[in-house]
């Protein structure tokens, strides 16, 4: 875990809270220098260490592009171009990654970063109030955050093997500490715990737009924590509190490009519960995860012919994709995101939206056999974005299948695809290989060692304690 520490100090030193944080953080001493309580004394000082915790998660390897993208590549939704590309992100198409990858070392690190900014905020002795208690509710959303990327992407899933090695738990700092790896089960205990900590925290009135952790945020992402943990009544319960807040509501056809246009954080409760925010100014540059989509950067992610072809010719989503030309040849193009050449903001990366919230509570419907609530619900998204669309109707397993396929529709390229096969258990297979380009797996088993991360080997190197996933 020295390695970790390490990281955080340097891009302390360096600066990388530049984007978020005013002068005041910057100058304040390392954790390393000066005790936890003496960094943060009072409201002031921790409001601005939450808006640099908030900056650490626009980093490229993490939500600025690396997570949204993966969950999308290492699935069927979308493919790097194969005449014409970056070179960026093959390792990851073709599941050729090693324990020296940079882009998995940076989001090991990245996530680490923010777990210990969050930690910094937790742990500060400042007396309570509304405000602070607010902060460190906001904190703990995002540790949770965090913990929950890490362990999904170097972990086996919880119902899978609850009992295998996850990632280690750092809740306080000490840059002398070699932590083993905690268990999956022990991960996804302090994740939970942390949620249902914060949503006590965190005041139900404070309306922070889309780029704050919200009560209502914290309870939508422990609704997808208890999904994958396939814990469905208490997923349906909280799933249902954030639907029946009435705080949140769905752009109709006719609306969802202009709220796909929108750079900008929302108050109105329209679509977004929370989101990484970029702007003008605190943003990834070329390397933005519009960028990577747009044919006016690197444009390398395309969509793939099978996700295409699934939507519906009077789907609004079908509009977001469009086919144009790229190096003479048609293909399918994403405009999710269309603010690449907009100087006045850029496109954000959605962490959860109400639709999401929606789904979580059809599938947990369905999956304790509520087959009218399940379609119900699943049909309120369904027919908002196809209004011709007569409805579901199946039950069972068909109508599981359809709220799978409802999740494709929606969420992608946000980053969610691969995740539905790696909490079903499900071999990833991907129909439209023939875009892919030569030597690209058609098909990830269930069983894989690839279907994990490896433990970066700079972590390995600094820490005697942290041991390898199988197969690295």
């Amino acid at each position: 875990m020295k390695f970790i520490i390490k990281i955080f100090l340097i891009l302390v030193v360096a600066g990388s809270m530049a984007s978020a944080c005013n002068k005041q953080f910057l100058d304040l001493k390392p954790p390393a220098s000066i005790p936890t309580n003496e960094a943060i004394v009072d409201e002031s000082s921790m409001t601005t260490a939450v808006n640099g915790m908030y900056s650490a998660l626009r980093n490229v390897d993490f939500f600025g592009r690396s997570i949204p993208i993966d969950g999308d590549l290492m699935a069927d939704n979308i493919y790097i171009d194969p005449v014409q590309n970056s070179n960026r992100y093959l390792i990851d198409m073709t599941y050729t990654y090693t324990e020296t990858y940079g882009n998995i070392q940076n989001t090991w690190s990245e996530a680490y970063n923010a777990i210990l900014r969050a930690n910094n905020i937790i742990n500060a002795t400042v007396a309570s109030s509304a405000t602070v208690d607010q902060l460190r509710g906001e904190a703990l959303t995002i540790r949770a955050l965090c913990y929950f990327e890490l362990i999904k992407w170097f972990a086996k899933p919880y119902t899978v093997s609850p009992t295998s090695p996850g990632v280690p738990i750092v809740l306080t700092y000490d840059p002398f500490a070699k932590p083993a790896r905690n268990t999956v089960a022990e991960v996804y205990t302090q994740i939970e715990k942390d949620l249902t900590d914060a949503v006590n925290l965190l005041d139900p009135a404070n309306d922070k737009n889309s780029s704050y952790v919200t009560q209502l945020a914290a309870q939508a992402l422990l609704a997808r924590f208890y999904q994958f943990k396939g814990d469905w009544g208490s997923a349906g319960t909280v799933a249902s509190n954030v639907v029946s807040a009435g705080k949140f509501t769905l752009a109709d056809s006719s609306g969802l490009s202009t709220y796909w246009s929108n750079p900008f954080p929302v108050s109105n409760g329209l679509e977004t519960i929370f989101e990484v925010e970029f702007d003008n100014v605190n943003n990834n540059g070329t390397d933005n995860l519009s960028n990577f989509y747009d044919q006016a950067g690197y444009g390398d992610a395309l969509c793939t012919d099978d996700l295409y072809f699934t939507y519906s010719a009077t789907d609004a989503r079908r509009g977001l994709i469009q086919s144009e030309n790229r190096g003479g040849r048609a293909v399918w193009v994403v405009h999710k995101y269309p603010n690449t050449t907009n100087v006045n903001g850029k496109d954000a990366s959605k962490i959860i939206r109400y639709a999401e919230v929606l789904l979580i509570l059809a599938e947990a419907y369905a999956r304790v056999g509520d087959n009218t609530n399940a379609q119900i619900t699943l049909n309120t998204l369904a027919q908002k974005r196809d209004p011709q669309f007569a409805g579901y109707s199946s039950t069972g397993n068909s109508l599981l299948n359809d709220i799978y396929n409802e999740r494709r529709k929606e969420l992608a390229f946000e980053g969610h695809r691969y995740w539905d096969y790696v909490r079903a258990n499900q071999a990833v297979v991907r129909q439209s290989i023939s875009q892919y380009g030569p030597g690209v797996p058609a098909t990830l088993p269930a069983g894989s060692n690839k279907r994990i991360w490896p433990i970066p080997r700079a972590e390995l190197n600094a820490n005697s304690n942290i041991t390898q996933n199988p197969g690295y």
